[in-house]
């Protein structure tokens, strides 16, 4: 098995691309170890020491180290650690746990949120997997747009950039009722 890496914007980050499907559908974050106990990959991930967090997208892992490592220490138990995984032909997540998906939202502006979600799937959504993380929709009130950074995302020097600038600009044109957009921690 030849599981590729790849750089992420931000440097706390590596990209881990096993080959195969990690996640059918959907995306899942695991921001501690503690988060980590419906998945077997994560686990064996976090085992491997100087892990802060891990997210798994269709057919990716995105790892965060923690400060005090290197990556040249770390990347090879994480290399490893999901070669290990795969072999045993254990799931990535046990049960349906896991899988994270827009927040769900209804009411008066049930319309624009619907738009929202539909631009942050086809437009943006695409284009934050490819540096290993992922952005879903929280929520929307009076104009402001909530959203969840994920993975590579979260905690990327340039993440507030993504958002003002790209997203923010993305969905002001498309949708005039939005004014803002923020991000939220959960």
């Amino acid at each position: 098995m030849f599981i590729q890496t790849e750089s992420t914007p931000n440097p706390a980050t590596l990209k881990f691309l096993p080959g195969q499907v990690v996640l059918p559908t959907g995306t899942a974050d695991f921001p501690s170890e503690a988060a980590a106990a419906a998945s077997p990959l994560a686990r064996r991930i976090f085992g491997a020491g100087g892990v802060a967090g891990v997210f798994f997208g269709h057919d990716f892992v995105t790892v965060t180290k923690t400060d005090d490592v290197d990556w040249s220490h770390a990347k090879p138990a994480i290399l490893g650690a999901i070669m290990e995984h795969f072999q045993s032909g254990a799931p990535a997540i046990e049960g349906d746990a896991g899988a994270v998906e827009h927040a769900e939202h209804d009411g008066p502006d049930a319309e624009i949120v619907g738009q929202i979600k539909e631009l942050l799937d086809t437009r943006v959504r695409p284009a934050v997997a490819q540096d290993g993380g992922d952005i879903t929709f929280h929520g929307f009130d009076r104009g402001v747009v909530y959203l969840h950074m994920q993975g590579a995302c979260a905690g990327c020097p340039s993440s507030t950039m993504t958002l003002k600038m790209g997203i923010e600009n993305l969905l002001r044109h498309y949708i005039p009722e939005v004014t803002e957009v923020r991000p939220v921690g959960l």
